[in-house]
């Protein structure tokens, strides 16, 4: 389809001298089938042509002459209407899919390019909550989705490992630790710990004091409160790794916070240079009113700096280090202002890249089931909601497919499946409420039913002794029953949607293309026989069904999510 895209941007191109680029933002999907494939609104060319859209319209279709993948241009109002040709569709795509090329034109986008996404960052000692879910699969799809599309991609885990919480954990630690139960369970433990400190606290008003000694001690690098934290920091890593390889998500850098701390000096004086960073009171304060902005504080009065200094060293370093074409930063949406203010400060800065820093936000996740309570504190854990999951997952298939072999195997892939894609399908920019009805329904908008469809299909091929037809031997034209059709039309656009989900940083719009290429599967399945079907008709679906395989297995994987070929 970007072929056929590509080829009506250079038609209308050189009929209208709009730049193709230009052309390309300019065409629209026509609401229904029968319409066509791509509309160019001609409203653009009044004022240029002096004459009504409806007539522009007509008159560049009289100018337009077919192709071998362009069937017709007609008008319709004021929109010129591209329709592409399904037999020379059909014979292009299904084999490109099946001999893995079917994305090889997107793939081109981002050869030569880097793009670090910055994403998941719990904080260290405290327990991995559902709060972290959002960024950790956001960012780990769009870390896969500009894979495809040819880019270096880079995933760093920003991890809250600095600030004053550590002066909290070294004197709860002290005061009340016990080596046996950290090393049995470290971040349930430490959060423990946090947890007693505040409690204690509220009644005692010297342990915050005592904490905040205990801090600067460790940013003086004392032998025993840098013990500590380094235990504490390597504990609770070892204990996310577990969890992220559960997800199936790596890193290239766990950098967190403290990492900068050699860096941060360096970044103030830079802003000093600039005229940017000048005292208040005794702290470094960067003035950012004249843009819109609120002050920004880059260091307080007893010297210790903040959250942006280190997200300033951070990006300076970035680029250094990767020279990236985009930074990316899936935060949550109250953080904008941060973002702004950062992002400012770079540009003020004098640092070109700053224009290619970007903020992906994202909404907050509630639960609609009260049941998902904590079991401690405010926190709901990341590991309790898979783990419900997986069992819901597990007593479905029990249900419909007792005798299912690895049945705990194919159940870990839905519910995971399903708590990732709950997430994804949504769009990140509004607040989500996680339903367990509908993450689980095997026949919604959900990972179940995309997997469900994946595994009907490997079924139906594990029936052909031989596997599916070669494509080369099949006869692809057959394919002509409108449901057929459609389902090469859906398949066309498998490459469209990991572009546009790129560009708009929405893994959402691969999940709902993931969605409609199931149904569109499933009218087929329902309409047109496969293994039934007369012998040359059945080798081109065979041929047919085997892409949707391919492409549904290689969008859930994009999406981070595993496809079984039972369930």
């Amino acid at each position: 389809m970007l072929e056929f895209k590509a080829q009506i941007c250079s038609i209308l191109s050189q009929l209208t001298s709009l730049p193709g680029d230009e052309v390309e933002t300019l065409l629209e999907i026509p609401p229904e089938a029968e319409l066509g494939e791509y509309a160019f609104p001609c409203f653009v060319l009044a004022r240029q042509m002096k004459k009504a859209p409806p007539e522009i319209a007509r008159e560049l279709a009289s100018r337009i002459t077919p192709t071998a993948l362009l069937e017709k241009a007609h008008p319709v109002g004021p929109y010129l209407n591209f329709h592409i040709r399904r037999s020379g569709l059909i014979r292009g795509l299904l084999p490109a899919i099946l001999e893995g090329r079917g994305t090889e034109r997107a793939a081109q986008e981002g050869r030569g390019k880097t793009v670090v996404i910055d994403f998941s960052a719990p904080n260290i000692a405290k327990p991995f909550g559902v709060g972290h879910l959002r960024s950790t699969v956001i960012g780990h799809a769009l870390y896969r989705i500009y894979q495809e599309l040819g880019y270096q991609a880079v995933g760093i885990n920003h991890l809250g490992d600095w600030g004053t919480q550590f002066g909290k954990l070294i004197v709860a630690f002290r005061r009340w630790g016990e080596n046996e139960r950290l090393q049995e369970d470290p971040v349930q433990y430490l959060y423990h710990l946090y947890v007693r400190f505040h409690q204690e606290a509220a009644g005692d008003e010297a342990l915050e004091e005592e904490a905040r000694q205990w801090f600067l001690s460790l940013e003086k690098d004392h032998p025993e409160a840098l013990a500590l934290w380094e235990r504490f920091r390597q504990l609770s890593l070892q204990e996310f790794k577990r969890i992220y390889a559960y997800l199936g998500i790596e890193f290239d850098q766990y950098q967190g916070e403290s990492f900068y701390n050699t860096m941060l000096e360096q970044t103030l004086q830079l802003a000093r240079e600039k005229g940017l960073a000048k005292e208040s009171q005794g702290a470094l304060v960067a003035d950012l009113e004249p843009h819109g902005l609120p002050p920004c504080l880059l260091q307080k009065k007893d010297g210790a700096t903040l959250y942006i200094t280190r997200d300033l060293a951070a990006a300076i370093y970035r680029q250094q280090q990767y020279r990236f074409d985009k930074l990316l930063y899936v935060v949550g949406a109250e953080q904008t202002l941060h973002f702004r203010q950062l992002f400012k400060m770079l540009e003020l800065m004098d640092f070109a890249w700053a224009k290619n820093c970007v903020h992906v936000p994202f909404g907050l996740i509630h639960f609609k089931d009260g049941r998902m309570s904590t079991r401690q504190g405010k926190v709901i854990f990341l590991e309790d909601v898979i783990q419900r999951a997986v069992e819901l997952a597990q007593r479905i298939i029990e249900e419909k497919n007792p005798g299912l072999q690895e049945k705990e195997k194919a159940a870990r892939m839905v519910g995971l499946g399903a708590v990732i894609f709950g997430d994804l399908v949504n769009d990140r920019v509004k607040d989500i409420e996680f339903d367990w009805d509908k993450v689980l329904d095997f026949s919604g908008e959900t990972a179940p039913y995309i997997q469900y469809s994946h595994a009907r299909i490997c079924s139906i091929l594990r029936k052909v002794s031989r596997g599916a037809a070669p494509e080369q031997a099949a006869e692809l034209g057959l394919l002509t029953a409108p449901e057929e059709e459609q389902l090469v039309l859906t398949l066309a656009r498998f490459e469209e949607q990991i572009m546009r989900a790129a560009a708009d940083y929405r893994p959402s719009y691969l999940a709902h293309y993931l969605v409609n290429l199931a149904r569109d599967f499933n009218r087929f399945y329902h309409s047109c026989p496969v293994l039934t079907a007369e012998e040359n008709i059945m080798e081109a679906r065979l041929v047919l069904i085997d892409a949707v395989r391919v492409t549904l297995a290689h969008g859930l994987e994009l999406l981070g999510i595993e496809a079984p070929e039972k369930m």
